[in-house]
């Protein structure tokens, strides 16, 4: 499979196509959405996305849902390391570092990480990225 760059147009394409192909579902006690803010990508000033879980169903995608419940913002190299490295201590360590701004429901969101996720879809992904 080609990499893409992180948060590449070409990335969110794949990241796309493999959600479609591997499923989204999560947990059913999962029930979060949460919007990134990514600052200081190669692709201008920021990028915007969604992600997190309603129902059982997982929600993903460009730009930020109407109905999050918490809204993170840190920048390019930090959300890499969190959200491809499939390292799960990476997020918590940011937190701490002071990397990562957190706005909404913190509790939920830390509820939000019990349980495991889809871990196919995240192979999947880890393989798509450079």
């Amino acid at each position: 499979m080609a990499k893409h760059p992180f948060l590449s147009d070409e990335w969110f394409t794949v990241v796309e196509k493999l959600v479609e192909e591997h499923g989204a579902d999560a947990p059913a006690h999962t029930n979060v959405v949460v919007n990134l803010v990514i600052t200081g990508t190669p692709f201008g000033d920021e990028r915007q996305m969604h992600m997190g879980a309603r129902g059982g169903k997982g929600e993903w995608g460009i730009g930020h849902a109407d109905d999050a419940d918490v809204t993170l913002t840190t920048d390019y190299d930090t959300a890499k390391e969190v959200f491809v490295s499939g390292n799960p201590q990476a997020g918590m360590q940011a937190f701490m570092a002071g990397k990562v701004k957190v706005q909404g429901d913190m509790a939920k969101l830390m509820a939000s990480q019990q349980g495991g996720g889809n871990t196919a879809l995240n192979d999947a992904i880890q393989e798509a990225t450079e």
